[in-house]
Protein backbone atom coordinates (compact mmCIF):
# COMPACT_ATOMS: atom_id res chain seq x y z
CA UNK A 1 0.00 0.00 0.00
CA UNK A 2 1.48 3.58 -0.68
CA UNK A 3 -0.20 6.45 0.55
CA UNK A 4 0.80 10.17 -1.01
CA UNK A 5 0.31 12.86 1.34
CA UNK A 6 0.04 16.33 -0.16
CA UNK A 7 0.47 19.76 1.77
CA UNK A 8 -1.38 22.59 0.02
CA UNK A 9 -0.43 25.22 2.69
CA UNK A 10 2.16 27.68 2.33
CA UNK A 11 3.20 26.99 6.39
CA UNK A 12 4.99 23.45 6.48
CA UNK A 13 4.24 23.32 10.37
CA UNK A 14 1.21 24.84 11.46
CA UNK A 15 -2.40 23.75 11.25
CA UNK A 16 -2.68 21.63 7.61
CA UNK A 17 0.73 20.63 8.04
CA UNK A 18 0.02 19.43 11.91
CA UNK A 19 -3.13 17.49 10.46
CA UNK A 20 -1.37 15.41 7.63
CA UNK A 21 1.39 14.66 9.82
CA UNK A 22 -0.60 12.48 11.84
CA UNK A 23 -2.80 11.45 8.90
CA UNK A 24 0.67 10.41 7.66
CA UNK A 25 1.44 8.38 11.06
CA UNK A 26 -2.39 6.77 10.45
CA UNK A 27 -1.35 5.54 7.48
CA UNK A 28 1.86 4.20 8.70
CA UNK A 29 0.14 2.46 11.49
CA UNK A 30 -2.71 0.77 8.87
CA UNK A 31 1.30 -0.66 6.60
CA UNK A 32 1.33 2.02 4.18
CA UNK A 33 4.36 2.98 2.67
CA UNK A 34 4.21 7.01 2.90
CA UNK A 35 5.66 10.14 0.92
CA UNK A 36 4.72 13.58 2.42
CA UNK A 37 5.59 16.87 0.23
CA UNK A 38 5.37 20.33 0.46
CA UNK A 39 3.50 21.70 -2.73
CA UNK A 40 4.99 24.61 -1.90
CA UNK A 41 8.15 23.84 -2.13
CA UNK A 42 7.49 22.78 -6.19
CA UNK A 43 7.68 24.89 -9.10
CA UNK A 44 4.48 24.79 -11.45
CA UNK A 45 1.28 25.87 -12.50
CA UNK A 46 -2.22 24.87 -13.27
CA UNK A 47 -2.82 22.81 -16.75
CA UNK A 48 -0.84 24.58 -19.82
CA UNK A 49 -3.65 23.58 -22.04
CA UNK A 50 -0.43 21.85 -24.16
CA UNK A 51 -2.48 19.50 -25.34
CA UNK A 52 0.15 16.78 -25.27
CA UNK A 53 -2.04 14.26 -23.01
CA UNK A 54 -4.59 14.28 -25.98
CA UNK A 55 -2.10 13.17 -28.59
CA UNK A 56 -3.44 9.76 -30.31
CA UNK A 57 -1.31 7.47 -28.68
CA UNK A 58 0.13 9.07 -25.61
CA UNK A 59 0.15 7.97 -22.95
CA UNK A 60 -2.90 7.62 -20.85
CA UNK A 61 -3.43 9.24 -16.97
CA UNK A 62 -0.19 11.29 -17.49
CA UNK A 63 1.27 14.60 -17.82
CA UNK A 64 3.63 15.87 -20.23
CA UNK A 65 4.28 19.22 -19.34
CA UNK A 66 8.34 19.15 -17.67
CA UNK A 67 7.74 20.58 -14.28
CA UNK A 68 8.22 19.44 -10.70
CA UNK A 69 3.91 18.54 -10.37
CA UNK A 70 4.68 16.16 -13.11
CA UNK A 71 6.29 13.46 -11.36
CA UNK A 72 4.02 13.91 -8.81
CA UNK A 73 0.90 12.83 -11.08
CA UNK A 74 2.32 9.89 -11.97
CA UNK A 75 3.44 8.76 -8.28
CA UNK A 76 -0.51 9.31 -7.51
CA UNK A 77 -1.84 7.52 -10.40
CA UNK A 78 0.50 4.67 -8.76
CA UNK A 79 -0.62 5.16 -5.11
CA UNK A 80 -3.47 3.59 -3.22
CA UNK A 81 -4.40 6.63 -1.03
CA UNK A 82 -4.20 10.35 -1.37
CA UNK A 83 -4.09 13.00 1.88
CA UNK A 84 -4.45 16.45 0.51
CA UNK A 85 -4.50 19.30 3.36
CA UNK A 86 -5.53 22.77 2.12
CA UNK A 87 -6.14 25.62 4.65
CA UNK A 88 -9.28 27.73 3.45
CA UNK A 89 -8.33 30.78 1.65
CA UNK A 90 -11.71 33.43 0.30
CA UNK A 91 -13.93 30.43 1.25
CA UNK A 92 -11.74 28.38 -1.13
CA UNK A 93 -9.09 25.98 -1.34
CA UNK A 94 -5.28 27.09 -1.97
CA UNK A 95 -4.35 28.34 -5.70
CA UNK A 96 -1.79 25.03 -5.62
CA UNK A 97 -4.48 22.68 -4.86
CA UNK A 98 -6.78 24.06 -7.63
CA UNK A 99 -3.32 23.84 -10.00
CA UNK A 100 -3.10 20.08 -8.95
CA UNK A 101 -6.49 19.11 -9.74
CA UNK A 102 -6.83 20.85 -13.46
CA UNK A 103 -3.18 18.63 -13.97
CA UNK A 104 -4.64 15.55 -12.56
CA UNK A 105 -8.08 15.65 -13.87
CA UNK A 106 -7.19 16.89 -17.45
CA UNK A 107 -4.83 14.37 -18.34
CA UNK A 108 -7.48 11.45 -17.37
CA UNK A 109 -10.34 12.65 -19.43
CA UNK A 110 -11.23 11.87 -22.45
CA UNK A 111 -11.93 13.94 -25.37
CA UNK A 112 -13.53 11.58 -27.22
CA UNK A 113 -16.41 10.49 -24.88
CA UNK A 114 -15.62 12.81 -21.55
CA UNK A 115 -14.99 9.13 -20.17
CA UNK A 116 -12.27 8.51 -17.10
CA UNK A 117 -9.31 6.85 -18.75
CA UNK A 118 -8.06 6.23 -15.08
CA UNK A 119 -8.96 2.56 -14.03
CA UNK A 120 -7.56 1.96 -11.04
CA UNK A 121 -8.80 2.87 -7.58
CA UNK A 122 -7.46 5.45 -4.83
CA UNK A 123 -8.98 6.59 -2.03
CA UNK A 124 -8.82 10.35 -1.18
CA UNK A 125 -9.07 12.18 2.09
CA UNK A 126 -9.34 15.88 2.40
CA UNK A 127 -8.60 17.85 4.90
CA UNK A 128 -9.39 21.63 5.44
CA UNK A 129 -8.24 23.58 7.99
CA UNK A 130 -9.81 26.57 8.50
CA UNK A 131 -10.44 29.93 11.15
CA UNK A 132 -14.01 30.01 10.35
CA UNK A 133 -15.96 28.56 12.89
CA UNK A 134 -18.03 25.43 12.02
CA UNK A 135 -21.41 27.49 11.42
CA UNK A 136 -19.73 29.80 8.83
CA UNK A 137 -18.34 26.42 7.20
CA UNK A 138 -21.86 25.07 6.96
CA UNK A 139 -23.07 28.15 5.92
CA UNK A 140 -20.27 29.34 3.46
CA UNK A 141 -17.71 26.62 2.49
CA UNK A 142 -19.42 23.17 2.42
CA UNK A 143 -20.56 23.36 -0.78
CA UNK A 144 -17.09 24.01 -2.20
CA UNK A 145 -15.79 21.34 0.02
CA UNK A 146 -18.37 19.27 -1.86
CA UNK A 147 -17.12 20.35 -5.31
CA UNK A 148 -13.30 19.31 -4.53
CA UNK A 149 -14.23 16.08 -3.61
CA UNK A 150 -16.02 15.40 -6.12
CA UNK A 151 -13.41 16.57 -8.65
CA UNK A 152 -11.36 13.48 -6.92
CA UNK A 153 -14.28 11.06 -7.63
CA UNK A 154 -12.45 10.39 -11.04
CA UNK A 155 -9.64 8.60 -9.05
CA UNK A 156 -12.52 5.90 -8.41
CA UNK A 157 -12.13 5.64 -4.57
CA UNK A 158 -13.45 6.77 -1.18
CA UNK A 159 -13.43 10.39 -0.63
CA UNK A 160 -13.61 11.90 2.84
CA UNK A 161 -13.35 15.41 3.48
CA UNK A 162 -12.64 16.62 7.41
CA UNK A 163 -12.99 19.89 8.33
CA UNK A 164 -11.24 21.39 10.99
CA UNK A 165 -12.85 24.92 12.31
CA UNK A 166 -12.08 27.84 14.48
CA UNK A 167 -7.90 27.57 14.05
CA UNK A 168 -5.05 29.15 16.27
CA UNK A 169 -4.01 31.75 13.29
CA UNK A 170 -0.69 33.02 14.92
CA UNK A 171 1.67 31.91 17.85
CA UNK A 172 1.35 35.71 19.78
CA UNK A 173 -1.68 37.81 18.41
CA UNK A 174 -0.47 41.20 19.96
CA UNK A 175 1.69 41.34 16.72
CA UNK A 176 -0.66 41.58 14.40
CA UNK A 177 -3.62 43.48 13.23
CA UNK A 178 -5.84 41.32 14.04
CA UNK A 179 -8.47 42.65 16.31
CA UNK A 180 -11.80 41.00 14.95
CA UNK A 181 -10.47 37.48 16.51
CA UNK A 182 -10.78 36.39 20.08
CA UNK A 183 -7.09 35.26 21.36
CA UNK A 184 -8.52 33.70 24.46
CA UNK A 185 -11.16 31.36 22.43
CA UNK A 186 -8.70 31.00 19.92
CA UNK A 187 -5.94 29.63 22.53
CA UNK A 188 -9.07 27.77 23.90
CA UNK A 189 -10.10 25.65 20.53
CA UNK A 190 -6.48 25.11 20.28
CA UNK A 191 -6.35 23.28 23.64
CA UNK A 192 -9.75 21.24 23.79
CA UNK A 193 -10.95 20.98 20.49
CA UNK A 194 -7.08 20.79 18.00
CA UNK A 195 -6.06 17.76 20.17
CA UNK A 196 -9.49 15.91 18.68
CA UNK A 197 -8.86 17.02 15.29
CA UNK A 198 -5.59 15.49 15.63
CA UNK A 199 -6.53 12.34 16.95
CA UNK A 200 -9.08 12.34 13.81
CA UNK A 201 -6.72 12.80 11.42
CA UNK A 202 -5.04 9.54 12.51
CA UNK A 203 -7.90 7.59 12.08
CA UNK A 204 -8.82 9.25 8.61
CA UNK A 205 -4.84 8.10 7.48
CA UNK A 206 -5.20 4.66 9.26
CA UNK A 207 -8.89 4.17 7.58
CA UNK A 208 -8.17 5.31 4.16
CA UNK A 209 -4.92 3.52 3.61
CA UNK A 210 -6.30 0.38 5.14
CA UNK A 211 -6.58 -3.13 2.65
Amino acid sequence: MKTIILNGSPRKNWNTAMMLKEAQKGSESAGAETEYIDLYNLSYTGCRSCMACKRKGAEKCKCFWKDDLSPVIDRIFEADTLIIGSPIYLGDVTSQIHALIERLHFCALSYDDYSNYFKGKINVGIILTMNAPKVIYNLNYKNKAREIASAFKALNGNVEVYPCFDTLQVEDYTKFDMASFSETHKREMREKQFPKDLENAYKLGAKLSSR
